[in-house]
């Protein structure tokens, strides 16, 4: 197939078996298929037209994911970002055309955020023409997991499936599974997500090595929908980084924290449930990890010997693993919901 744009060419992820009972649906840059599918949506509606500026904030892949969707659909980007993204994802920025302003910097997750939310506020204010794509509040950027989870339908026709990854925003995880229990209502989904996340409610615990960008957040998020969780995960930055190390050391795998985050979950899930397939979510490349994750592998911990204290509530976690069973219990803006 010759593709039409090279945005069309990444979106396509790779299954690669990692285990009997392990695959791993692998991204070169997994919000790509978000993007397009967003950008696509609204232009077709007419929310925007050709020519006008996108906005957003990010940490790394959604900004990278937005400027080809806008390269792709001859619209203008501009990203709010965060500290967090590196001299090399900021350059191809530029170059495909996003202007660029990063927050200063900031130790933490939560002040980052609100200073990246604040500046998209006065953007808005000052150029009414720009329109906000809202990754982490608006449900359009569910709508392009609903083709990845019916490649995996075709991929894994008869398997129990158990799809593992971490939260961020919700819509990846979220999106891949309303669509999988639309055919299989007993589709597992398992949510990976760090320390200081408002989300499902670590906020009062400080990982004092990093806050995991992309999989956490500390305001909360519209596009996570609770109900759709069967479990949690919380992990420090150590653990995840020794599941990234684990992954290109066993699996020849390079990939970012977050996917390593989650193939050690996938890991400790596939013990407890060995008649499941288990799908772990590779968000990224290893490319932005490597001076922070990949050249410290020496201190990187053996897995083997890792598992999470399992906890009836939020307010029993500890670091630096936990896990608790969710069942699918609505978040308190799900409760509210269904109340009125």
């Amino acid at each position: 197939m010759i593709h039409p744009h090279i945005a069309d060419a990444l979106k396509t992820p790779d299954l690669v078996r990692l285990s009997p009972d392990t695959v791993l649906i692998r991204f070169e840059s997994m919000k790509v298929y978000s993007a397009l599918a967003a950008v696509r949506h609204l232009l077709d509606r007419g929310a925007v037209r050709p020519g006008q500026t996108l906005v957003d904030s990010s940490s790394g892949i959604y900004a990278y994911a937005l400027a080809l969707a806008c390269h792709r659909h001859g619209l203008r980007c501009h990203i709010v970002a965060s500290t967090t993204v590196d001299e090399t994802t900021r350059a191809q920025l530029e170059v495909l055309g996003a202007s660029v302003e990063q927050v200063a910097p900031s130790t933490s997750l939560k002040l980052d955020q609100e200073l990246r939310v604040r500046r998209v506020r006065e953007i808005l204010a000052e150029r009414p023409d720009v329109h906000w794509m809202r990754q982490y509040h608006d449900d359009i950027h569910y709508l392009g997991y609903q083709e990845v989870a019916d490649q995996l339908v075709k991929a894994l026709p008869e398997a129990a499936l158990t799809v593992v990854g971490g939260v961020g925003s919700g819509a990846s995880t979220g999106g891949l599974v309303e669509r999988l229990r639309q055919r299989d209502p007993s589709v597992r989904l398992v949510g990976v997500q760090p320390f200081g996340s408002v989300t499902f409610g670590s906020q009062d615990h400080h990982d004092p090595e990093a806050i995991i960008a992309g999989i956490g957040s500390s305001i909360p998020f519209d596009n996570v929908r609770h109900h759709l969780y069967d479990a949690v995960h919380w992990m420090d930055f150590t653990h995840a980084m020794s599941g990234t190390v684990a992954l290109l050391r066993e699996h020849a795998v390079f990939a970012g924290l977050s996917t390593g985050a989650a193939y050690l979950t996938a890991t400790h899930e596939a013990r407890r449930h060995p008649d499941r397939v288990h799908l772990v979510v590779g968000a990224d490349t290893g490319h932005r990890y490597v001076s922070r994750v990949h050249a410290r592998h020496a201190e990187a911990l053996d897995p083997a010997g890792l598992s999470p204290v399992e906890v009836d509530s939020p307010q029993q976690m500890s670091m630096p693993w936990s896990t608790m069973a969710w069942d699918r219990t609505p978040g308190p803006d799900e409760r509210k919901e269904d109340a009125a």
